[in-house]
């Protein structure tokens, strides 16, 4: 991927403009779930050419659900695979610095549409701030706290924030 510019457009993209940028592989997922399951093509696999980041949905006996739920995941792939720099002074965009509440959290369910774009975001000034906790919350305009319990809120979230604190010598949040 070229630059942030272009991570942020996919992270914003309606779900059939993100689909149209991938292959789309339709199949049978084995496993439980019964006759329906086994006769339906309902598996969902999208390859991202542009960054070669691949994902898949085969939950559902819908193929419509697993393509929305592959598009979410290749979402979420994206955010956490590719870094932008950050250059200090930096303000946050605005609709990030609305989402924080009055107890200083940042209130973006991970459900949200915009929860990748978040995410990309402030692993993009945890990277900038070389994992550094204090440094990072005071960027985005969040408690230390707040911030790591943002960072733990999806596994694949963490395991990446921790991959920038290990590249800084830094002990892994946990």
């Amino acid at each position: 991927m070229s630059n942030a510019t272009d991570r942020d457009a996919l992270l914003t993209a309606d779900d059939a403009a993100l689909l149209a940028a991938c292959t789309i592989d339709i199949y049978r997922s084995g496993g439980p779930g019964g006759q329906k399951r086994n006769k339906t093509s309902s598996a969902v696999r999208l390859r991202h050419a542009a960054t070669g980041l691949t994902v898949i949905a085969e939950e559902s006996r819908s193929q419509a659900e697993n393509k929305r739920r592959a598009a979410r995941r290749l979402r979420m792939a994206m955010a956490i695979a590719y870094r932008a720099a950050i250059e200090k002074p930096w303000t946050p965009p605005a609709w990030l610095t609305e989402r924080i509440d009055r107890s200083g959290r940042l209130a973006i369910a991970p459900r949200h549409e915009s929860f990748p774009l978040a995410v990309a975001i402030v692993l993009d000034v945890f990277d900038a701030c070389g994992g550094r906790l204090q440094e990072a919350s005071a960027l985005v305009g969040l408690s230390s706290s707040a911030l790591a319990k943002f960072l733990r809120s999806e596994r694949h979230v963490l395991a990446q924030a921790n991959a920038i604190r290990r590249a800084a010598n830094l002990h892994a949040l946990t």
